[in-house]
């Protein structure tokens, strides 16, 4: 498995930094996790960071629309950040920033989110 995912709470918003390749041989890791911590029930929001994601799939793209699907039955808020430029266009043919935003960095996801909350 080329993919690494690393979690991080801040207040009631969930970090998550994928780094690597999110595809269909790492996709069901990655929502499994995503999920868990989600439902402990101490997120409310969540930001993704791909700063380091080199590439995703339509597999990914499954992930992040489920992961934003359950967040919102939750009443909370989603959004992604550091995205490069290759998975970028994949969000973006895909519709994805017309129901999320998208930030340059975490901090202004985090800001941005915080407004919300």
């Amino acid at each position: 498995m080329n993919l690494q995912v690393e979690m991080e709470h801040h207040r009631n918003i969930l970090i998550v930094r994928l780094s690597g390749e999110l595809d269909h041989h790492t996709a069901d890791h990655v929502r499994m996790k995503m999920d868990e911590t989600i439902q402990r029930g101490l997120t409310d929001h969540l930001v993704l960071s791909l700063k380091n994601l080199q590439f995703m799939d339509s597999s990914g793209l499954g992930v992040i629309l489920g992961r934003y699907k359950l967040i919102k039955a939750k009443g909370g808020k989603m959004a992604v950040c550091d995205v490069n430029p290759t998975v970028y266009r994949l969000l973006d043919m895909s519709g994805l920033f017309k129901i999320m935003p998208i930030y340059d960095n975490e901090g202004h996801a985090l800001s941005g989110l915080e407004v919300v909350s």
